[in-house]
């Protein structure tokens, strides 16, 4: 059985609607899905009601953190969803994606770039926008070839002419608000810093201080002395280590199941849980 803690459906930044996913992954066979779109809940009753016979959902979320200057995604599983305070941070984050991606349209405008926020907003339907909708968007417009031509400094990667920063939560603080809401705290891709999310040995040890409890070490994004390197760190601090696709349906070429987690992993995520069970059909 195969375990995949980390995927994205179409209700944040991914392609595919949340049944889909289900559906997608339990081709592949997956067994054990997490769904953690970032900074919402809103795809679990879906993915939920999708679920096969003997299928897993584990309901999780991608917070959206910052550590000084640099993006950290922390991932947020099995917490109660009604917990105010984690709610609260959620809304107000979502809430400022929609208004950092209208600045974006604005400045692309600015830059002679013809991208209209109505075109954003039809890729985005109903789900939250961010920059990957504004990237498709460019590459449907003409103004770049393919999505990854859109993250660089000439459009909308970081510190790019047309990005535009946005609410993110101290780590350390999303740490102690997943725990307190009954939730199991694990560090999304600490070693992919080809897309900006370095998070150095100290940093992590202090989240581990919060309350973290796991790190992500096999991930896509992720070479073989990084995993390695991360294994060593998580024994050393007394986590976890899972592993997962982080799939974003047609962004990421349906890669669900391609990493995977151990299933004692898994039993000590479940163990910490109190917020939440998994959904299990």
């Amino acid at each position: 059985m195969l375990i995949d803690l980390h995927c994205h459906s179409s209700v944040s930044d991914g392609t595919q609607p949340p049944a889909d996913v289900v559906r997608r992954a339990h081709a592949a066979g997956v067994g054990v899905l997490a769904l953690t779109d970032h900074d919402t809940v809103a795809g679990h009753a879906e993915a939920a009601g999708a679920l096969p016979p003997g299928m897993t959902l584990v309901r999780g979320m991608e917070l959206s953190c910052r550590l000084r200057d640099h993006s950290v995604h922390l991932l947020a599983y099995l917490f109660d969803p009604e917990e105010p305070l984690l709610a609260a941070e959620r809304e107000r984050i979502r809430d400022d994606r929609a208004h950092r991606a209208r600045g974006m349209v604005q400045r692309l405008g600015e830059l002679g770039a013809p991208v209209t926020w109505d075109l954003v907003a039809r890729i985005t339907g109903d789900s939250v926008p961010g920059r990957p909708h504004i990237a498709r968007a460019m590459v449907e417009a003409g103004v770049v070839a393919t999505v990854e031509d859109a993250f660089t400094a000439e459009w909308i990667g970081a510190g790019g002419r047309a990005y535009v920063d946005r609410y993110a939560l101290d780590p350390v603080r999303a740490v102690r608000l997943v725990r307190e809401a009954g939730g199991v705290p694990v560090l999304a891709h600490p070693r992919a810093s080809r897309r900006g999310y370095g998070v150095p040995d100290e940093a992590i040890a202090s989240l581990v201080e919060a309350g973290l409890a796991g790190l992500e070490a096999d991930h896509p994004d992720h070479a073989a002395d990084d995993r390695a390197a991360l294994r060593a760190l998580a024994g050393e601090l007394g986590l976890f280590v899972t592993g997962a696709s982080d799939d974003h349906g047609e962004l990421t070429g349906h890669r669900l199941g391609c990493e995977t987690t151990a299933p004692e992993a898994y039993e000590a995520l479940r163990a910490l849980a109190t917020g939440a069970a998994p959904d299990v059909r």
